[in-house]
């Protein structure tokens, strides 16, 4: 386990073992399903129904679904409820959708994993009691998620908490989930789907089925005597072996206490959804990754889902009166990224900012950098909550954590992006921008100075970057995600 948060791995197929075991596996796509299958449209709309969407994460992981809600509510009439931590409750229903409280606290989450990044939590943390508090967590969300799929109300009433608890009455219309989205995060879905007998469908925003196109995200692969695809393959599963050890007895005592299922067995349950073939659509921009050859047609790449809020918003004066004052500025922010100590990471910022001789807009984020705007130059201002899409029109460049969501947003702008990855997917979407050309390689936030991010600024600023970024940009604007 990296301090980074991936997982080293070392896979020894000296006799190819594994290449012979999974050559049938690789080689089974059959020709229909190496086309990029963008699903025909309907030739009648389907009947409306209860749809639930399951979604643990950020802010960033909440609004393509809230895009998608939209979509699924305004043009096929569908009641679409987001199931997801009450701190997005008003952000949801601002978006004219139902609301439902899982639980959960992903400041929290966030403050977890920028300490334990990866997969496998530090000596400290297993020492610390942190890890059956985590467990606690997703507990909690697990029942969350499940009474999302049959409650009325919005999951803060009197009962909230005690799902056998019908004493209060609830006067809200009743609910009782058709079909079930979710996020894999969320990890009830496919159990909730059983109970209920309904349509599951994933969607996610880093990749999540296996195939020989790339490792999994949170797999780094040191070293390795198999195939080079049989490799990346493999990755997925032991991604999923692991969760599965961590949070097999969690997601079991679920199952049998809540749901009244038999428990699933640990060897059993990695690959589950993808040996039932659950429908799985992956909301990236298929310019930026394009769909492996491998994955059948139950698996399709739509393009990001974006959700419009440039129009509804009115800058600052303030921010107006910067924008016009001098050249361009960049943009930098780490969104939900709660960093252990902020102070010191403002003052490697301003100090890169000054190093590079650039002007910057600065978000605050859920870290609270800026907090007290101590030595902050001239040559800087510090942001609140700003939309994207409206923001990103305005800068020449943009510095993040390598969130999906704000990979998307910059892409889309055609703005060319630094990425300062912190843990889980962040290093992958890092890797595809500098892939595609429209940005320098991303270092980790362990590894940062001033220094080097300044370097990283000149580079996102020269020609080569910004004309690779626009290009990109010029191509994803073609796509509808949600639509499609």
């Amino acid at each position: 386990m990296t301090d980074h948060g991936r997982v080293d791995v070392h896979i020894n197929d000296s006799a190819q073992h594994l290449s012979g075991i999974l050559k049938p596996v690789l080689e089974a796509t059959s020709p229909e399903e190496t086309d990029d299958n963008v699903p025909t449209a309907l030739s009648t709309s389907p009947a409306p129904m209860n749809i639930v969407i399951h979604i643990v994460g950020s802010r960033g992981d909440v609004q393509p679904f809230v895009s998608l809600g939209r979509v699924l509510e305004n043009r096929y009439a569908h009641r679409v409820r987001i199931a997801t931590h009450l701190v997005f409750k008003d952000f949801v229903e601002e978006n004219g959708l139902e609301f439902f409280s899982i639980r959960g606290d992903p400041a929290e989450l966030m403050a977890f994993m920028v300490k334990n990044p990866g997969l496998i939590p530090d000596l400290h943390t297993l020492g610390s009691g942190e890890i059956g508090k985590q467990k606690r967590g997703i507990h909690e969300i697990l029942i969350g998620c499940w009474r999302s799929c049959t409650e009325s109300g919005d999951g803060t009433g009197p009962g909230f908490g005690k799902y056998f608890d019908r004493s209060e009455p609830c006067a809200a219309q009743p609910f009782v989930a058709d079909a079930i989205i979710a996020n894999p995060p969320s990890f009830a879905h496919v159990h909730c789907a059983e109970k209920l007998g309904t349509p599951l469908h994933l969607m996610f925003t880093m990749p999540w089925s296996s195939t020989q196109a790339f490792p999994h995200p949170l797999v780094n692969i040191k070293s390795s005597n198999a195939n080079h695809d049989v490799a990346n393959f493999v990755s997925y599963t032991l991604v999923d072996m692991i969760t599965w050890q961590g949070l097999g007895e969690v997601i079991n005592k679920f199952r049998h206490k809540t749901l009244n299922l038999e428990p699933i067995s640990v060897m059993w349950a990695p690959g589950l959804t993808n040996r039932l073939r659950v429908p799985f659509t992956y909301c990236w921009s298929p310019a930026l990754i394009p769909k492996p050859k491998d994955w059948g047609s139950h698996i399709s790449i739509l393009g990001f889902y974006f959700l419009s809020l440039a129009s509804a918003y009115k800058p600052d004066p303030a921010l107006t009166e910067f924008l016009a004052a001098g050249p361009r500025s960049l943009y930098i922010g780490f969104g939900s990224i709660v960093v252990d100590n902020p102070d010191a990471m403002t003052k490697l910022i301003f100090k890169a900012i000054k190093l590079a001789g650039v002007r910057a807009l600065v978000s605050k984020g859920w870290g609270g950098l800026g907090a007290h705007e101590v030595g902050k130059p001239d040559e800087v201002f510090m942001l609140g909550n700003i939309p994207h899409d409206w923001l990103f029109e305005h800068v020449s460049a943009v510095v993040h954590h390598g969130g999906a969501g704000t990979t998307a947003a910059g892409i889309a702008a055609g703005k060319p992006s630094v990425v300062v990855p912190f843990f889980g997917d962040q290093h992958f979407w890092g890797s595809m921008i500098a892939r595609a050309g429209a940005g320098p390689a991303p270092i980790a936030y362990k590894d940062l100075t001033a220094e080097l991010l300044a370097e990283q600024l000149r580079i996102a600023l020269g020609p080569e970057a910004l004309t690779k970024a626009r290009e990109l940009g010029a191509r994803m604007s073609l796509e509808e995600g949600a639509e499609t």
